[in-house]
């Protein structure tokens, strides 16, 4: 019965709820189905586009994004209660912004193009979380299809884009409670995840979506997910940013 409730109205029912669902049993057709429940789930929650997720499992591979609910985009020091999000994993990521806007045309926008407009930087934390009981034992595209897992993001302060920064090996810090959570050397699986900018800019304005310069593009986890088993207070570092905190509750 439950499975001729359209996914995106269950979805949202789901994180309106705090609850998680069974797996369904039939999972969206292809990546493109996964990108249009996002948006149905978007407008069954009544919510705007605060920023995107981009990210791929290798330098090169294949991106996957989505977009971020404004109200679950939160700036450092956010205070968030752990009973939110079942489950809970916590990523540190870098975030950038843009200084112009990208907005629909026919021509696609090249790299060069892309990379020249960013205009700030900071680091970030991910909550990654998910709506299915059995996550992450789930097909691709239903987690696709609920924001690719995406739980809440908050945000460091921004610094001026460097374009000589190393993105490809920051030195990082991440811990909580005061103990470090990185257990491996920080990378990006993307490898420089600017090169995924300009794969989302196009994909997101072939969508009629104008990618404008509130909106907070945060790029894939550095540290590797961990999972906290208590309340208690993160603090993610990269060099060259502002530590971002994050406490909770």
């Amino acid at each position: 019965m439950a499975d001729q409730i359209p996914l995106f109205q269950r979805l949202a029912q789901a994180r309106a709820d705090r609850v998680v669902i069974d797996t369904p049993s039939v999972a969206p057709a292809d990546v493109h189905a996964s990108y249009t429940i996002q948006h149905e789930l978007l407008d069954a929650l009544g919510a705007t586009v605060g920023g995107w997720k981009v990210g791929a499992k290798s330098p090169g591979g294949t991106a996957q994004c989505a977009p971020l609910p404004a109200a679950e985009v939160r700036a450092s020091g956010a205070r968030l209660s752990r009973h939110r999000f079942v489950p809970l994993g916590l990523e540190l990521e870098i975030a950038f912004k843009f200084d112009r806007a990208f907005e629909p045309r026919v021509a696609p926008y090249v790299a060069e193009e892309v990379l020249g407009a960013i205009g700030a930087m900071a680091a970030a934390i991910e909550i990654v979380s998910s709506r299915y009981a059995a996550w992450p034992n789930v097909e691709k595209l239903l987690q696709l299809a609920d924001l690719q897992n995406h739980g809440a993001l908050v945000v460091g302060e921004f610094r001026d884009y460097d374009a000589d920064y190393s993105f490809s090996e920051p030195v990082l810090d991440f811990s909580f409670e005061g103990a470090p959570v990185t257990k491996e050397a920080a990378a990006n699986p993307a490898g420089d995840p600017r090169t995924l900018l300009p794969w989302l800019v196009n994909h997101v304005t072939r969508r009629d979506i104008t990618l404008t310069p509130n909106m907070i593009v945060t790029t894939g986890s550095y540290s590797g997910m961990f999972f906290p088993k208590s309340a208690g207070a993160a603090t993610g570092t990269i060099s060259g940013f502002l530590p971002v905190h994050l406490e909770l509750f």
